[in-house]
């Protein structure tokens, strides 16, 4: 009988420790997750910017290209009425 008691003390001692230790554990882990949480956040985040970056640059291509070949029009057509200026000055030259 009394060789129990202490047995028992000690195997009673010995999980307090050891739910004292998982705790510690799972404290640890905890602080972890949220830090790796934040981190990820913080990634997330910037990918987004750097994606509407990506979107916005393209749609200024895409705007200076549209500019671009409405100015190409512009200028073939003041080539054309060039030329048939110089045409009609030559007639009036001869006249």
């Amino acid at each position: 009988g009394p060789r129990r008691g202490p047995t028992k003390m000690a195997a009673a001692s010995a999980a307090g420790g050891a739910s004292d230790a998982q705790a510690r554990f799972g404290h640890s882990v905890k602080g972890l997750l949220t830090e790796k949480v934040t981190s990820c956040g913080t990634d997330v985040i910037a990918l987004t910017k750097q994606v509407l970056k990506g979107s916005r640059s393209a749609e200024l291509l895409g705007q200076a290209a549209r500019n671009m070949v409405m100015q190409e029009d512009t200028i073939l057509h003041s080539e054309d009425s060039l030329r048939k200026m110089a045409i009609i000055t030559t007639h009036l030259q001869y006249q």
